[in-house]
């Protein structure tokens, strides 16, 4: 017994939709749907941990880290 889906068709700009093929060809995804779905999950545990009150920082070539602001 298969998952229940829901289609979606999308309308974007060019340069979204080029950044979309970018990210597909960078993650070897198999589909745009991947990509997307990928996305969604990372989107979502990015919203889960600023409500939980945590910080992400990115470690710079130097060695110095750098607090990144989520817009949740």
């Amino acid at each position: 017994m298969g998952k229940a889906t829901t289609r979606v068709q999308m309308e974007m700009p060019q340069a979204a939709f080029e950044r979309l093929a970018w990210l597909k060809d960078k993650t070897e995804a198999a589909s745009y749907a991947e990509v997307t779905k990928n996305a969604y999950r990372l989107y979502a545990k990015l919203i889960s941990l600023a409500e939980n009150g945590e910080e992400l920082y990115r470690k710079d070539a130097d060695g110095s880290f750098t607090r990144l602001e989520l817009f949740v």
